[in-house]
């Protein structure tokens, strides 16, 4: 190899150590994977992303007079896994229509203290039957 080579690549070693370097601390927690609730309780305490539904069978604990910034709900995901999440910021809009959410945030014990919710709504581009039949009929005439 040529000198210019293994000095280029000390430089892109030397690049890449600051940059984990300085990486922020607890910064590897940032970079978690897709759970189950079953997976985020075998990891307490570990940063993760919970994709779950609103169970709709259990209450809502939200009082925005009492305390506007504490929501509590039960979520369950697709494989049937149950945990209650504690959310300490104001409930979001529309958060009982939600198709599904994600959820950022650590196991504790057996709650799930949330720090961010994303809501996936369900889509107005869903495929309706007396829709597609009526705008087939619109086109023949």
């Amino acid at each position: 190899m040529k000198k210019t080579h293994i000095i280029l690549l000390v430089l892109i070693v030397g690049a890449i150590a600051a940059l984990i370097s300085l990486m922020p601390k607890g910064g590897a927690d940032l970079l978690s994977s897709y759970e189950t609730i079953a997976g985020a309780k075998e990891k307490p305490g570990k940063y993760v992303h919970v994709i779950a539904k609103l169970d709709k069978t259990q209450p809502i604990d939200y009082d925005a007079i009492k305390n506007p910034n504490y929501l509590s709900f039960t979520a369950v995901d697709t494989i049937g896994g149950k945990v209650k999440v504690v959310y300490n910021n104001a409930k979001p809009d529309n958060l009982e229509h939600s198709e599904r959410l994600v959820m950022k945030g650590k196991m504790n014990g057996d709650v799930f203290e949330c720090n961010e919710i994303m809501m996936k709504c369900p889509s107005k581009y869903t495929d309706d039957p007396n829709r597609i039949q009526e705008s087939l009929n619109k086109n023949t005439n």
